[in-house]
């Protein structure tokens, strides 16, 4: 009566080595990895698209008044690339974020945790009176955690899928450490303690470290909006002015008589150099701005998007169209 009473997470504990054992068992896709194939389909299509623009096949302009050409195809590249990157980016980069969140009060909790075991709890019981307290996001968690023990299950089968609730490299490190030393036996509350300190002084240290490189960010995003404002001012004064100038030499008398010319025909050329310059420097930049930051490409996926769109927009929507 009891297991058909139980909670549903101790029911998949109950459950867990039949499932295992079965060979050949798939494994679900995690949101992050769906949002990267559903985004890898979007933007074949759109870079099919641009494909068949760039060799005359579709005519497909998102920028009225300008002729078919490598700028069309260019627009639905940097889509495609957008519709790849940004999910992932943005949704790897919340549950980074998420798991950080839960990290942060990892330490309170193991304090918790050791204070009760100090009046001569055992390790379960110990987790189950600390789950009474707040500790934000990792309150769930706990209390999951602690539902299991109340059940029956072993402290060892709680702390291991409590891991892979949470699979950072933090807390894979902590539940190791905590599982052998209640296996050992001895003193577990001063284990905790001494793991809640390192840990406390490890997330201090990536503190600040993170700190430390948001100067180097910022650095890239100021050079990286300097040297889009540069190119603006080039593609929307200098590559204009070059046409004028260039229709007046070729209607001049100089001109006419063949003494001097100006190719301002390959002017179009040089706004496509500075287009692919704003996407090449965009992508780059903002994947070294996450991975200086943080060390992950997600993040720096999430900051190429923004980079992107952003110098995308200005070049496409913004500098005059060049007619030669």
């Amino acid at each position: 009566m009891a297991s058909a009473n139980a909670p549903a997470s101790v029911r998949r504990v109950r459950a867990l080595p039949t499932a295992t054992a079965t060979p050949g068992a798939t494994t679900s896709l995690s949101r992050e990895m769906i949002l990267l194939i559903a985004g890898g389909v979007v933007a074949a299509a759109f870079w099919g698209v641009a494909i068949l623009n760039y060799v005359g096949k579709l005519n497909i302009l998102l920028r009225p008044g300008e002729g078919t050409g490598a700028n069309p195809a260019i627009d639905f590249f940097v889509l495609g690339l957008l519709c790849l990157i940004a999910p992932y980016g943005f949704a790897a980069t919340a549950r980074a974020h998420r798991i950080a969140k839960i990290e942060e009060r990892l330490p309170d909790f193991l304090r918790d945790v050791a204070e009760a075991g100090r009046f001569g709890m055992t390790l379960s019981d110990a987790i189950v009176v600390a789950s009474t307290g707040r500790y934000g996001l990792l309150t769930d968690e706990i209390k999951k955690m602690a539902s299991q023990l109340e059940w029956g299950v072993p402290v060892a089968t709680a702390l291991r899928l409590f891991e892979e609730r949470v699979p950072t490299p933090l807390v894979q490190r902590v539940v190791s450490i905590v599982t052998r030393a209640n296996e050992a036996g001895g003193s577990v509350a001063d284990v905790l303690s001494m793991v809640a300190h390192d840990t406390r002084e490890a997330q201090l240290a990536d503190q600040s470290r993170r700190i430390s490189m948001l100067t180097y960010v910022t650095v890239i995003y100021i050079a990286f909006f300097v040297f889009i404002v540069t190119i603006y001012i080039m593609a929307a004064v200098f590559l204009p002015q070059m046409i004028v100038a260039g229709e007046g030499v070729a209607s001049s008398s100089l001109g006419s008589a063949g003494g001097v010319s100006l190719q301002f025909t390959y002017v179009p050329v040089l706004f496509l150099a500075f287009l692919v310059a704003v996407i090449v420097h965009a992508v780059g930049d903002g994947i070294m701005a996450g991975v200086l930051y943080n060390g992950r490409i997600a993040e720096g996926l999430q900051h190429a998007t923004i980079m992107l769109a952003v110098g995308w927009l200005m070049m496409r929507f913004f500098v005059p169209i060049l007619h030669t």
